[in-house]
């Protein structure tokens, strides 16, 4: 009988994270796509979810929702689970003592960025001190931690004694993710201009994006922003040197709408330094947008030469180039990258790892 990975969906009700939610559903069909021969993939799940992702196999239905089983698994609480090889796409995983030499038990868990710990402002209070201590449960009982990028994994090492147990497979772009049909009406629903940058990022990090925006003569648009935050946005902007009329600050959009706003784009600008999964700028490059990226380590894995990477006060600079004389080159560039990222290639280093342990 072949290998059975056990697969933790925790967010098919109560959605936490739409990005991290979107990839354990992605990461799960490439599992099931490029499963060895004789090996299968099945579920976990909080009360009251239904998997709808075609392949699985067995679906384990725990008795607590979403929000409960957090709590308890973070106590290390995890009855009715069971063992055998799980893998969690998120921190969310019940890690307990297990026998991974004698009774071919294994738990891994997967850490996208480290914002609890290097920027714990972006998160609430809550968030940041359950994802803490779930790292720490993992320093104790995961059997590997899945990060997406060597700079993860390197600032990672200066956090947590995880040894040679940090292993890294990257993320992708949502399957299928492309301009749809309907774009442009779906970006005047949005009342958006017909010329703007793209921005996403905290408040903290946008200020160089709208300097640039201001300096190429270009409208910015954010997406992404807490609800309630358009004032302070569009107070950055002013800031900036960008009147507040040419600054559209708009909240988490679904991936058909995101997808249209970034297609429309000039440019994408990340402006964000911080180590995690860079998920807008993956989706630009995807769909041929030219990135221009502060410098640091999780751009310089993840764009590499898909996209210009600058010192912070040279964004607005590089914002002006990639707008005029540099977006031809840097559309071809992105689209070349982005062909580096599957949900299918990360699924069958995923396979190797659990063939390692």
């Amino acid at each position: 009988m072949g290998a059975r990975l056990r697969v933790v969906l925790d967010q098919l009700v109560h959605v936490v994270d739409p990005d991290q939610a979107s990839a354990s559903l992605d990461l799960t069909v490439g599992l099931i796509a490029t499963a060895p021969s004789g090996c299968a993939v099945d579920a976990i799940v909080p009360a009251g979810a239904e998997v709808s992702v075609a392949g699985v196999g067995d679906v384990r239905t725990l008795g607590l929702g979403r929000r409960e089983l957090a709590a308890s698994w973070q106590l290390g609480i995890a009855p009715g689970v069971g063992g055998g090889m799980i893998h969690s796409p998120t921190l969310m995983a019940p890690l307990v003592r297990h026998d991974r030499m004698h009774d071919n038990h294994q738990t891994t868990v997967t850490l996208w960025d480290l914002r609890a710990w290097d920027a714990p402002e972006q998160l609430s209070k809550s968030l940041v001190a359950w994802q803490r201590g779930m790292l720490r449960r993992a320093v104790k009982h995961a059997d590997a931690v899945v990060v997406p990028s060597h700079a993860v994994a390197e600032r990672l090492s200066e956090l947590a004694r995880l040894g040679d147990r940090v292993r890294v497979v990257a993320g992708a772009p949502p399957r299928g993710f492309a301009a749809p049909a309907d774009a442009a009406d779906r970006r005047a629903a949005l009342t958006l201009p017909a010329q703007y940058v793209v921005l996403a990022g905290s408040a903290a990090d946008l200020h160089d994006g709208f300097r640039g925006a201001a300096a190429a003569g270009i409208d910015a648009v954010v997406l992404g922003a807490p609800d309630g935050a358009e004032p302070r946005y569009a107070e950055l902007a002013s800031a900036a040197g960008l009147p507040e009329r040419r600054a559209h600050i708009r909240g988490a959009l679904d991936t058909a709408d995101r997808a249209a706003v970034l297609a429309g784009a000039s440019l994408f600008a990340a402006t964000s330094s911080s180590a995690g999964w860079p998920w807008r700028a993956v989706e630009a490059m995807t769909l041929g947008i030219p990135v221009v990226a502060v410098d640091s380590g999780s751009h310089r894995d993840v764009i590499a030469d898909g996209g210009m990477l600058v010192a912070a006060e040279e964004i607005a600079d590089a914002m002006v180039e990639a707008t005029d004389a540099a977006a031809d080159r840097l559309r071809v560039l992105a689209t070349d990258r982005s062909r580096a990222f599957s949900w299918a290639s990360s699924a069958e280093r995923l396979w190797g790892l659990h063939a390692d342990l």
